[in-house]
């Protein structure tokens, strides 16, 4: 597919400026707008922004749109995929070698009424169609349908996929590790467990987990230029966290509050402690429900590079972290004057523009772009 010009994009996005209006930002070192790409989404959760301007978004109702110079178009020839609650389908990426092969991975809960998991598969877009799909990979234990199913996905540098499950509303499972739930798991590109995983060798540990103690992580990104993963998680103590992943390492859930105890009582492995457990980089001071991450490097923010830009469920806000070379906070910066909608994604695309899903039943996609 041939890159977008900048005259093409610049049609797609008055297209669909058309219905929706821009919404300025002015935050503490550059003037910015929100510009929207795409709208009238359903309970949209992912988004995949692909080279040549196509937008690729997953409904969790069950639907992946596209958007392309200003045109949707709805792809057929999913998976069954089981929508209920929280359940449904989750996230999209492309992969790396998308020019290539043109695959697109994406979660989503597969079962039924009585039980469902989280799920990998891919496939490739041909036309309004998803063809050569196939199931990568499913969780080890089922459960009745809803909340906390995850999921985020995110590639490391050396190809290999993180995806994220959650403790699907049974916190005790993110201390078993024996069970993927409550855990990031690390992939290669057919849904196995790389030979150099962290744990791959160790007995108690299921192969495929590269850190665990996880409630429900839904903002994932690498830092290639430091080496670092971060990831945002909504805690139900309402203590949210940003978190530097630690390979092989218990990030900590349950811990606190209701679920105090559950790290004395131990997982199933029964090698670790509560004195091993890592400690978020950073707890928000209100109920935030983080979803979306991104690690800021585009050329467009030129002095945001190096942080990382965050949205809320709950809070229905933007937020910029601003990350020092030892990976400390140095501090956090609102950025919207008034709520934009519950943010679900935050991506940056390999344009350099950072995008933010926004919404429910009358979901938005915007593009954050300098304002001039």
């Amino acid at each position: 597919m041939e890159r977008l010009s900048a005259i093409s994009l610049t049609m797609a996005l008055a297209v669909a400026s058309a219905h929706a209006e821009e919404k300025p930002m002015d935050t503490e070192h550059q003037n910015l707008r929100l510009v929207p790409v795409a709208e009238n989404l359903e309970q949209p959760w992912g988004v995949a922004v692909l080279p040549g301007g196509l937008f690729v978004i997953s409904e969790r109702t069950g639907q992946i749109q596209t958007f392309y110079n200003g045109e949707r178009q709805e792809v057929e020839g999913l998976p069954g995929i089981h929508v209920e609650g929280q359940a449904g389908l989750l996230d999209i990426a492309a992969s790396p070698d998308y020019p290539d092969t043109g695959w697109l991975y994406f979660t989503y809960s597969n079962g039924d009424t009585g039980s469902t998991a989280t799920a990998l598969a891919r496939g490739r877009l041909a036309g309004d169609r998803l063809v050569d799909v196939e199931e990568l990979f499913e969780q080890n234990r089922r459960s009745e349908p809803g909340p906390q199913a995850g999921s985020r996905l995110a590639w490391l540098e050396d190809d290999t996929l993180l995806m994220s499950v959650g403790d699907r509303g049974s916190p005790e499972r993110a201390q078993d590790t024996q069970d993927h739930a409550g855990s990031i798991l690390r992939l290669d590109p057919q849904g196995l467990a790389p030979e150099d995983n962290p744990l791959l060798e160790e007995a108690g540990y299921l192969p495929e987990i590269y850190s665990w103690g996880h409630r429900h992580v839904l903002g994932l990104a690498v830092d290639e230029d430091r080496d670092n993963i971060w990831a945002v998680e909504a805690r139900s103590n309402g203590h949210d966290e940003l978190l530097l992943i630690q390979r092989g390492e218990n990030h900590g859930w349950a811990d606190e509050g209701e679920d105090s105890g559950m790290l004395e009582r131990g997982a199933s492995s029964g090698f670790f402690n509560e004195d091993e457990v890592v400690e978020p980089a950073y707890r928000f001071s209100e109920d935030v429900s983080p979803s979306g991450l991104a690690v800021v490097n585009g050329e467009h923010y030129p002095q945001w590079q190096g942080n990382l830009l965050v949205g809320g469920l709950e809070s229905e806000q933007l937020y910029r972290i601003e990350v020092t070379d030892g990976n400390e906070v140095a501090g956090v910066e609102e950025l919207l004057d008034e709520p934009l909608g519950p943010v679900r994604d935050v991506r940056q695309g390999p344009d350099g523009y950072l995008y933010v899903l926004v919404g429910d039943e009358n979901g938005m996609l915007y593009r954050l772009e300098p304002n001039e």
